[in-house]
């Protein structure tokens, strides 16, 4: 949520780059983005825990470094050069949660972490908070940005992945293990973007849900939808 406050001030700082790349088709920029991003999460899960894994870890890193910029382009790029569409909506954010579950199974896939099943929750999690950010777009018609936004996950999960380069580059990554059911995972700061994430998307989907029952709720009582007629009984 704090991050997506700065939306309108970071498009206003990409004015340059919007006109510099002003030729290209938004939808252009948004595919160029889904294989980019798709090579930064596979770089992560193959990172190795020695020098090269952690060349990896940080080549991962600006790999979706640049997959997020290129996604904070298409938007900009359609709306100043007048080719906004609704498929060009819809195509961003399709690629927007396939990357959000790559990313974050990924990471949890990797030897750092070496937990499918949590990377799996998580990336339902993620997935089941941004579905009540469209829902009620769908259905109130305004965006519900609440709670613990893409753009708040995605700079917490690249800074991570940084983190973990240098850490792993220093052979000083390993800070022991988590308690209870999750003691076999190490903790680092891989996994806790994971468990983050997870918890993210909870809080995230509660959230959501309250304010657009209350939304939807109100807009019911001000312009309730047509009734099928009932069948009178005599």
């Amino acid at each position: 949520m704090a991050l997506e406050k700065l939306r309108k001030v970071w498009e206003q700082t990409l004015t340059p780059i919007v006109k510099a790349m002003s030729w290209m088709s938004p939808a252009s920029i948004t595919w160029i983005a889904l294989p980019i991003g798709i090579l930064g999460g596979l770089s992560v899960y193959l990172a190795s825990a020695d020098n090269m894994g952690a060349s990896m870890l940080l080549g991962g890193g600006i790999l979706i470094t640049l997959a997020m910029a290129l996604d904070g382009l298409d938007g900009p790029v359609a709306r100043a050069t007048g080719r906004v569409t609704r498929w060009g909506d819809y195509l961003d954010h399709t690629f927007d949660r396939l990357l959000d579950a790559v990313w974050i199974i990924c990471i949890s896939a990797s030897i750092f972490v070496d937990d499918i099943v949590l990377g799996l929750a998580a990336a339902w999690f993620t997935l089941l908070g941004s579905y009540m950010g469209t829902q009620a777009q769908a259905v109130a018609g305004t965006r519900n940005y609440r709670g613990f936004s893409r753009a708040d996950r995605t700079i917490l999960s690249i800074v991570a992945i940084f983190v973990m380069g240098i850490l792993v580059y220093y052979d000083n990554y390993d800070w022991g293990n988590y308690p209870g059911l999750f003691d076999h995972i190490q903790i680092n700061p891989l996994s806790i973007v994971v468990f983050i994430s997870a918890i993210g998307g909870i809080w995230t989907f509660l959230i959501r849900f309250i304010q657009a029952r209350q939304q939807i709720t109100q807009i019911d009582l001000d312009d309730p939808l047509p009734q099928p007629e009932m069948d009178n009984e005599e």
